[in-house]
Formats: structure tokens, sequence, C-alpha cells
């Protein structure tokens, strides 16, 4: 991940690894590796005692770098002149995937020109990605998706420098370790030819290219569709859509299963009834909102994206493979549904619960402490509903026989507040 465009205020989970490409050795990393080893260089206007700091992380960062095969040349060359972003530290709390209400959220990511323009990026790369669909199993849709969702189908890929972005949050250390491996991983790419120093921008959050790629994600997922001896993530469309759909095959996209599908309940229905397979929520009375029949194999689970009073959905093993993208049930969503739109199935049904109270994130981080208190949530207490927060409510729900929805209410909440 990712992290991204739209999905730049979500963080995708990317592990590091070996590349899968071999890419070309450019002329700027050889005019690197030749040239002679100079300090990292700072502007003598900016001399502050924040951008001291900066400049001492930066140097106690070449060891590491040293270590993954980087040169000295490459590495003060590319970190040359860096200095912190002003602008990344509010980004990191402005994270809509997981505070705005769900339904704002997809009607902003769905909405719009995004499912026309989606459909014309089918018609003009039919032929692409019928091929990367039958290579690789991922259905065209949900490519198109992920593509929309993070570069609106390329028309924005970011215009900040990834070497910047990636070394402030790495400063920051905002999540761990995880920035400071990206911006190892980012100078490798550089060193080994992958991509020039100018030509790495992207995201706030470090993601390059066509459908917003970590560098790690590039390491390990890059295809070079196209066969020019590049996978160019940045300007092939052909090499991007291939490598995000091997990203998602490497993640275990099962071929044949559905991402998700809106259903209906029948009266009565037991809402401890949560995971199954298909067959099974047949014969308890579940329905396919469009009247289609449900998939006649394969395992799912309910999803009350805005509890029980809203739409309902049962998601297969193909969601959580959407969140390896990004971590946020909203984007995931999004990006399956903008898929479907494309291919002209309906929209969402099913009326939002949109004048029905909600918690704020004070109210949000109290029934996080409350359920952490009864050893139901193990997380920070950050006022987002993700899957956490969704699964530690279902779990307080069952235990005192309300609807398990893994919905956080007012209501709840002030039972949970009156100690019951």
């Amino acid at each position: 991940m990712r992290l991204s465009v739209i999905a730049a205020t979500a963080l995708i989970s990317l592990a590091p690894a070996l590349a899968q490409t071999t890419g070309s050795i450019s002329s700027s990393a050889a005019r690197a590796r030749e040239a002679k080893p100079a300090p990292i260089a700072r502007p003598a206007n900016v001399a502050t005692p924040a951008n001291a700091s900066f400049d001492a992380f930066l140097q106690r960062l070449w060891p590491l770098a040293q270590a993954r095969g980087v040169s000295r040349a490459t590495f003060d060359a590319a970190l040359r002149g860096v200095t912190p972003d002003p602008q990344i530290a509010a980004l990191t709390r402005k994270q809509s995937e997981f505070t705005a209400p769900i339904w704002g959220y997809l009607n902003s990511a769905v909405g719009g020109t995004r499912i026309p323009r989606g459909r014309d990026a089918a018609s003009d790369n039919a032929a692409i990605l019928a091929q990367v669909e039958a290579r690789y199993g991922v259905p065209r849709e949900i490519v198109l998706g992920v593509w929309g969702m993070e570069t609106n189908y390329g028309s924005f890929k970011g215009d900040k420098d990834t070497i910047r972005s990636l070394a402030t949050l790495a400063h920051l250390h905002y999540r761990g370790d995880f920035f400071r491996d990206e911006l190892l991983t980012a100078l490798e790419l550089i060193e080994e030819g992958h991509v020039e120093r100018r030509e790495l921008r992207g995201s706030w959050a470090g993601a390059m290219g066509h459908t917003q790629f970590m560098p790690s994600s590039y390491k390990k997922y890059a295809v070079d569709f196209t066969g020019d001896g590049h996978a160019d993530i940045w300007s092939s469309t052909a090499d991007a859509l291939a490598s995000t759909a091997n990203y998602l095959k490497g993640y275990g996209w099962v071929q044949g299963l559905p991402w998700g599908l809106e259903v209906t309940l029948p009266e009565g229905f037991d809402h401890k009834f949560h995971k199954a397979s298909f067959s099974a929520f047949a014969s308890a009375g579940v329905r396919r909102a469009d009247g289609r029949s449900l998939p006649s194999s394969g395992e799912a689970r309910l999803f009350y994206p805005a509890g029980h009073r809203g739409p309902v959905m049962l998601l297969t093993e193909n969601f959580d493979v959407i969140k390896k993208y990004n971590s946020s049930d909203a984007y995931a969503l999004a990006v399956g549904h903008l898929g479907d739109r494309i291919m002209g199935r309906p929209a969402i049904q099913a009326d939002w619960p949109i004048q029905a109270p909600r918690l704020d994130k004070a109210g949000m981080q109290d029934v996080q402490r409350r359920l952490k208190a009864q050893g139901l949530y193990n997380h920070d207490a950050d006022g987002r509903i993700g899957t956490g927060t969704r699964e530690a409510v279902r779990q307080y729900q069952l235990r005192n026989g309300e609807i398990a929805d893994g919905w956080p209410t007012p209501a709840l909440l002030a039972k949970m507040r009156a100690g019951r």
C-alpha cells in the first residue's frame, strides 16, 4: 500500500521483499555510483533545531542503507537538500477512510465522474485488462476499482517528492519503522536503476505510480508486462495494471469468488449467525439484494457498514485481499463497489442511516477504552472505526444480548457507561 491519493489518507500493510523484476540500470544511478561521496547539504536559511534533528536522523540511516547495498554516492545524491515537509504531520491526522461517515466516503469515492471515467478506462484498455485478468485471475473490475480509487485512472498520481515524504514520516517515527524501511527500499530502487531520483514523486505517504505502490510493493510485485526490460508503474498503464493484479494475486486472491454482495435478511434473523458458507446463508433466508442467487460455493461473513439499520453485506476473503492495499473497510468497500458500478451492476440499494445519532471521536475513544478494560480490544483508543473496533463491539453485543452488528452507537456507549 495503499497509501494512496484517495487512499493517501489511510495506511496499507506492505512487506519488503526481493524484486521480481530486473529493470534496467539507469544512467543516473550509474553516475551516482561514480560520483565522489559528499555530505548531505542543507540550504543555509533553513538551519533550525528541527532540521538539525532531521539531518542527524538521515545520517543515522547511512549504515542501514549501506547494509542494503546502497552506495554512499547514491545515498548522498538522493538525500541532498531534503528537508522535513511541514504539511505531512497534519496529513497523518486526516484519514477520511476511518473518520468520515461511510456513506459520505462512498459517495465521494464512487460518485461524480468516477464511474463513467472508469467505463472509458475499461474500454480504452480492454485488451490489456483481458490479458491481465487471464494471467493473474483478478477480475478487471477490481483492478479498475483500485486504479480509480488511487489516482482517478492515472489523472493524478501525486506531486510530492517521495524521498522527502518518506524521510519526513520516518523522522516522525510514524507507524514505527515502517516508513524508515520504505525510505531505505526507495534508495535501493534508485541504486538498482529501477527509477531515477527525479522520477520519484507521488502521494504524501510515499506511494507512487498509477496505482500507488509503496517502494516495498514495487520490489515484490512490480511487473514488466510490456517486456521492455523495465517495470514502469509510473508511465506504463499496462505495467501498472499488471503489477496491481500481481499484488492482489500475491496476497491470495481467490479466482471466481466475489469480493462481496449486498444482501437482505429475513424477519427474525439471528444476528449471532456471522460466518458460514453461502449455501448456509441461503438456507437461513439471506437473499441477494439484486434478486440473483447467492454463489453455490465459498464462504462469507456478514458485514454491517453502518449498523443493522443500514445496508448489509456478505464479504469474502477477497475483500480482505483488497484491504492489503489499504486497511480501511471503507476503502475496500469503495474499490469493490466502484468495480461493480463500472461493470453496470446496481448501486447499493438499502438506505443509509444518515439521520441516526453517531458517536464523535471522543465517544469512539471512550467505547474503545471501555472495550479494552473488558479484554475485548487490544489496540490504541484512536477514535477510528476499524476492523478491530467492529469485532470488539460485536463481542460486547453478543455478551449483552444486543443485535451483534459490530456498530458502535451513542446508545451502546450509554449502556457501557451505566455498567450494563
